[in-house]
Parts: structure tokens; C-alpha cells; sequence
């Protein structure tokens, strides 16, 4: 299988496009670590994963705090006895016009989104430069383009497309690929939430006028791990029906 024997850990993997990227891996033989901050979740996930015949583990982690990452990632290969392929995919956001926000919704969209990101990375380091193989994926957004009432949130995503370059520059000659995807509008529980006329509003600016599944984007993830994709690196692939073709 083209997974086999590979570990995975995806951030924010008990829903959502993390779980379903988690799902599509194992079934491809890859032992995937489930990580979630709320413990319930990450227990119902790794059952259900269990359940299919599927090898999971779960690990409850703040990823904002760097010494649960540490302690996270070094279970990890305690565990496995190594780690392949991590995926930054923990991600939420505090919307809101730019003289309204708070400096609290800036703190909490930021740390989860791009610090997280960055303290992941760094404790992965050692261990996939100890080996000579790794593979970063970072789950951006098409926001990382700019979109009004999303400050917080477009400005973390940029950072995440910046720290992908960076860890391709430093990493690039020690077998680790680093790369980005920026999704659009995707079918999640989330999207289910909106008004019917804010998702009709969204859905007239999309190319494709229609969402995004979150096979999508396990499928993307899944391009960038493999290992015909080991000379791609340091790039940003958009998932989001055209919709990076437009600003706002």
C-alpha cells in the first residue's frame, strides 16, 4: 500500500479534513496519530478508526503550548520509532471588521493557526533530519489573499505560506519537503452552520459554483506525502475551485 509502514500525525485530525485525511491514509496501510484538544473527540475517532481495522493512536494536545508538542511528537516516535509525514491542519478563526476586534480573537487565531504550526515543525526537526526524510504539509487557506473582516485570520494563513518557504530553504537538503495547501469553500460541519443566504452569497463568487469536499483535500495532502512527490517542495497548491482567482 502506499502508506505502509509510514507514521502520520495531523493536528485537529478528530474532524473535519483532518480526520478525513487521517481516514484516507490509514486505509493506505499509514499509522496516523489523531490530535484534537478535547479529549472525548480524539477517543470517539481513534475508536472508530480501531473499529475498521485501522491503526491509530490519540494524543491530546494543546499545539500552542511547546511543551505539550514536544512532549506529543517525542511520544509519537517513542511509540512508532519514527514519524514521516506531519500535517498542519489545526486551524480556527475569529471574523470580525478590523476596528472591532479584540486583541484576544488576534492572540487565539494566531497561535493556533501559525504558531502552532511553527512549534509543530520545529519539534519534528530533529527526528526527520535524524532519518533524512520528512514531509510538512501545511493546511493554509485561499484567505491567506487578503478578505475583509478576516485580519486574524488571512494574516495567519500568510504566515503559514511564508513559514512553508522557509522550511523548504532550510530543510530542502536534508530530504524533507515542506509545501502548503490553501483550501476554499469546504463542505464541513462548519459550512452547515450559515444562513442559507450567506452560502448563496459565498457559492456566487465561486468559479466552480460549488463547495469542496473534504476528500479534496485529503487528496491533495496525500499527493504532497507521497514519495513521487519528493522534488516538489516550498510550494502552495490551491483546492478551492478557482476561488484564488478572485480577491475579497
Amino acid at each position: 500500500m502506499e502508506f505502509e509502514n509510514s507514521v502520520v500525525l495531523i493536528t485537529g485530525s478528530a474532524s473535519g479534513m483532518g480526520k478525513q485525511t487521517a481516514m484516507r491514509m490509514a486505509e493506505k496501510g499509514a499509522k496516523v496519530v489523531i490530535n484534537d484538544i478535547v479529549p472525548e473527540k480524539v477517543d470517539e475517532t481513534v475508536k472508530e478508526f480501531k473499529d475498521k481495522g485501522l491503526e491509530a493512536m490519540g494524543k491530546v494536545a494543546d499545539i500552542t503550548s511547546k511543551a505539550a508538542v514536544d512532549e506529543m511528537i517525542n511520544e509519537t516516535v517513542e511509540t512508532f520509532g519514527h514519524l514521516d509525514i506531519l500535517v498542519n491542519n489545526a486551524g480556527m478563526e475569529k471574523a470580525g471588521a478590523l476596528r472591532k476586534l479584540t486583541e484576544d480573537a488576534w492572540d487565539i487565531t494566531i497561535n493556533v493557526n501559525l504558531k502552532g504550526a511553527f512549534l509543530c515543525s520545529q519539534a519534528v526537526h530533529g527526528h526527520m533530519v535524524e532519518r533524512n526524510f520528512g514531509r510538512i504539509i501545511n493546511i493554509a487557506s485561499r484567505a491567506w489573499l487578503g478578505g475583509p473582516g478576516q485580519a486574524p485570520y488571512s494574516s495567519a494563513k500568510a504566515g503559514m505560506v511564508g513559514l512553508t518557504r522557509v522550511l523548504a530553504l532550510e530543510l530542502g537538503r536534508k530530504g524533507i519537503t515542506a509545501n502548503c495547501i490553501a483550501p476554499g469553500l469546504i463542505h464541513t460541519p462548519l459550512w452547515d452552520t450559515l444562513p442559507e443566504k450567506n452560502q448563496k452569497f459565498l457559492l456566487s463568487k465561486q468559479p466552480t459554483g460549488k463547495l469542496g469536499d473534504v476528500d479534496d483535500i485529503a487528496g491533495a495532502v496525500m499527493f504532497f506525502a507521497h514519495k513521487d512527490a519528493s522534488y516538489i517542495t516550498g510550494q502552495v497548491l490551491y483546492v478551492c475551485g478557482g476561488r484564488s482567482l478572485f480577491s475579497g
